[in-house]
């Protein structure tokens, strides 16, 4: 006991993420997700252009889905990482995507992309939870410096929001943020400046707070992340404080592998546990609609089914060989002059598109052949993330990064590491002083 008691933060927390991860919970989840699935298509087969679902099809979906499942041992074996954050959240969409192949009313080839889309899943998992190496500090910060930096953070983002706000400054509902979003224009500088602010750098210093008990510091982060809603009319800003909250308080309670499960876990089942209410008439409608269509379709379902789409498009379109990505434009000859997003929307009418990684750096870019090896160089530069963190308490990591797993799902990797800046959260954790953290508290 008195060794227990006598070990520093860092490991505390080390020890907590030993042995076998939470099975129970990890099947679980796998298990509502093909639930959740049932009800995605209930009532949404025809936005995502979907079959009409009979016991037959669903029956097959699920065995679809059920080989990449058995991929969730790699989240009971392996230690918490950066990786595993991102990775747990990707293999949930991907896991989505295999159980709607069969569904799919497009008319590529679905075996190739099925093998396509189960080996960019492994090609991006094993580099980004298996490879850790500890990278070697040779700049860090002082103590004093990183206080003053977690000050000027909070200083940067109320001048990012003062400025945002000469731009825009709009209170409007979520379902009327898409009558406006289009309308706002900021100068390039300053989106990027509003997007690293509130994805990354509030975050973090939020995560600091937090682990160091902080509490109205914690509190001011969060407040300043909420007011960045109605200048970017952004979902994202709007329940980020709510979703960091979870995080936090789920991480004090459970190890921090239980917690990234429960992250995504407990939204689903509560949406499931809403159409089953449904379906007993002790809601209505309107109340089930307004939860489920914001967190298990538009959250999980819908970043599943961008695969889809992207792979009929571009089964039929010339591929973009990265020309999407803004430094390459001027050397690469692009058959597309708009952004992915505005193709997809001109294209199936169904909003402006956005999609994960493997949809944009592998389907889009190189195709359905070649991307498993765009997903397994995404898996590396992930799994930089790992090392930069390596000898921070995992609780921090998971706090820090708890934005950005969203972004994952939604945009490419290229724009989640300059736009929303992924590539400064890995400096930020490279010159983070360890023994902060090793001071007992």
């Amino acid at each position: 006991m008195n060794e227990i008691s006598n070990r520093s933060p860092i490991e505390a927390d080390a020890s907590r993420n030993e042995g076998l991860g939470p099975v129970f919970l990890i099947n679980l989840h796998v298990a509502a997700c093909f639930v959740s699935m049932v009800y995605v298509v209930q009532y949404y087969a025809p936005l995502m252009r979907l079959a009409a679902a009979n016991s037959d099809r669903l029956l097959l979906a699920a065995l679809s889905g059920a080989p990449f499942a058995l991929l969730s041992i790699l989240f009971a074996v392996c230690r918490f990482s950066f990786g595993y954050v991102v990775g747990f959240y990707l293999f949930t969409m991907l896991i989505g995507y295999l159980w709607l192949l069969p569904l799919s009313t497009f008319s590529y080839d679905h075996a190739v992309a099925y093998a396509s889309a189960f080996a960019s899943g492994m090609a991006f998992l094993l580099p980004a939870m298996l490879m850790s190496i500890p990278a070697t500090q040779r700049f860090v910060l002082s103590e004093v410096a990183f206080q003053r930096l977690l000050t000027c953070i909070l200083v940067l983002a109320a001048a990012a929001l003062g400025v945002g706000a000469l731009y825009n400054v709009r209170l409007v509902g979520i379902s009327e943020i898409y009558n406006f979003r289009n309308q706002l224009e900021f100068p390039t500088w300053l989106s990027y400046g509003l997007g690293i602010t509130s994805n990354v750098l509030l975050p973090f210093a939020f995560a600091f707070f937090v682990v160091d008990g902080a509490k109205w510091r914690a509190a001011l982060c969060l407040l300043l992340l909420l007011m960045f809603y109605p200048i970017t009319l952004s979902k994202l800003s709007l329940f980020a404080p709510v979703w960091l909250i979870i995080l936090a308080v789920a991480s004090r309670a459970f190890s921090t592998r239980t917690a990234v499960t429960l992250s995504l876990l407990v939204p689903i089942l509560f949406g499931i546990l809403l159409a089953g209410l449904l379906d007993l008439n002790a809601i209505s409608f309107q109340q089930f609609i307004a939860y489920f269509s914001l967190v298990n379709f538009r959250m999980i379902a819908l970043t599943s089914g961008a695969l889809d789409f992207y792979n009929d498009f571009f089964a039929h379109h010339d591929l973009t060989w990265f020309c999407q990505v803004n430094v390459l434009k001027p050397f690469i000859d692009c058959p597309y002059r708009k952004p992915l997003a505005i193709v997809m929307q001109d294209a199936y009418s169904v909003g402006n598109f956005n999609a994960s990684l493997f949809a944009t750096e592998g389907i889009a870019s190189v195709g359905v052949v070649l991307a498993p090896l765009a997903a397994f160089i995404c898996g590396l530069v992930v799994a930089l993330g790992n090392s930069a963190s390596s000898g921070l308490p995992s609780r921090f990591v998971l706090l820090s990064a708890g934005v950005l797993p969203q972004v994952f799902l939604n945009v490419s990797l290229t724009i989640t590491f300059v736009s929303n800046g992924a590539a400064l959260l890995f400096i930020l954790w490279y010159v983070t002083p360890r023994p902060l953290f090793g001071k007992p508290t």
